[in-house]
């Protein structure tokens, strides 16, 4: 297995580690806040770095393998249901959003199976891109939450923050899946499929 590859694998390790931790202080009542809070962020960088790090290098050094494709995008859906489900759990996120959003990862996730099943990738769209960023805009919004709410300086005002960017994340999730659907059917690689 190649660097990157290995990258994308710690950061599947990483997602049920952060998962535990998240909910330490509910076990750990005398647990720091800023203990907590900075090996949250810790582990929250890692992930996002080895993100970041494990395409660039597999396009930079031509490492890019059929693994690769395939797993770089399920460790993303690994990490965003990890992060948002530790979200719903402690009413940080809304129930409707976390739906939405899992419902869309998980189609997404079978509509790029039956295209590689066909030896087809189709890119990202810029609406998938928005959608990236919202669920990391939604992520570090959520994960700062939670470390004011272990700290007892939480205010009211921004759960209501975070319910809007939670709303946009899903919509834009919705919308790109939309797209993405579109251009597959636009691309008609699925129309031969067998029913």
């Amino acid at each position: 297995m190649n660097t990157p590859n290995k990258l994308t694998v710690t950061r599947m390790i990483l997602s049920p580690v952060l998962f535990c931790w998240f909910f330490v202080p509910n076990v750990i009542k005398s647990i720091s806040p800023e203990v907590y809070g900075l090996v949250l962020a810790g582990l929250y960088l890692v992930m996002e770095l080895s993100d970041l790090i494990d395409g660039k290098m597999a396009r930079k050094r031509g490492l890019v393998t059929d693994l690769g494709k395939i797993m770089d995008p399920f460790a993303d859906v690994i990490c965003h249901i990890t992060f948002f489900t530790c979200f719903a759990v402690t009413y940080v996120m809304p129930v409707w959003a976390f739906a939405i959003i899992i419902w869309r990862e998980l189609l997404q996730c079978f509509v790029r199976m039956l295209l590689m099943g066909k030896g087809t990738a189709m890119p990202a769209n810029i609406f998938g891109k928005s959608k990236t960023v919202l669920y990391a805009v939604c992520t570090v919004c959520g994960l700062f939450y939670r470390f004011l709410e272990v700290s007892g300086k939480v205010q009211d005002w921004m759960k209501t923050v975070l319910t809007v960017l939670f709303a946009l994340a899903a919509a834009s999730a919705v919308l790109s899946f939309l797209v993405y659907v579109r251009n597959v059917i636009k691309n008609g690689t699925l129309k031969g499929l067998t029913r």
